[in-house]
């Protein structure tokens, strides 16, 4: 649902001509009470008694509230593009408004976008150790195998990073943080996700 939400996000953005813009912003509305709906059956899930069952990987529980958080962030997203369609073009809102090419607006979407996809990138490693964490075994009072360990540690540390970057999103968001302040640490996130594969 996400992806689908992007691909439309996308075309409202990029199309010039108003009658596409309009059917854009009303598909990426369904789209995004498709979403809320989701949203809702994951919360249901979350608070299921075979997912509270600690027999149950923890990581059936993580994953669904990724899916949660990654889901609020398009709403937040939406809300910004419901705004700006609310705004009528002769109103004195609409007439105070930057251009619609604002290039100081497109550095902060392009940043944001990248932010999100280092963001999705750390969640799905997240996924891929959690899943190789389920297939290590050892022995009560042994020794723990040193890759277990490793494992455990990235998983932590990947998710400190996350609620770093999405505080970064919201500082971005309320213009705490210019784009370029973000771009300064662009090349050290970049080796950190690749290096971290």
């Amino acid at each position: 649902g996400v992806d689908v939400f992007d691909s439309i996000w996308n075309k409202v953005y990029d199309t010039e001509n108003a009658n596409q813009k309009e059917k854009f912003e009303a598909d990426l509305k369904k789209e995004i009470k498709k979403l809320q709906r989701y949203r809702d059956q994951i919360k249901t899930w979350i608070q299921s008694s075979e997912i509270k069952d600690k027999k149950v990987s923890a990581s059936y529980e993580q994953a669904l509230m990724d899916a949660r958080k990654q889901i609020e962030r398009e709403m937040e997203r939406f809300k910004v593009c419901e705004k700006e369609t609310k705004t009528k073009a002769f109103s004195k809102e609409g007439l105070g408004q930057q251009p619609k090419t604002d290039p100081r607006e497109k550095a902060k979407a392009e940043t944001r976008d990248w932010l999100n996809s280092v963001v999705s990138d750390l969640e799905n490693q997240i996924d891929n150790f959690e899943a190789e964490l389920e297939g290590l075994s050892f022995k009560k009072g042994k020794q723990r195998p040193p890759r277990l360990v490793h494992l455990e540690k990235s998983i932590t540390r990947h998710k400190a990073h996350i609620k770093k970057l999405e505080s970064i999103l919201r500082l971005l968001d309320n213009d705490e943080l210019s784009p370029e302040q973000v771009n300064d640490v662009k090349d050290f996130l970049e080796d950190y996700v690749e290096r971290n594969q």
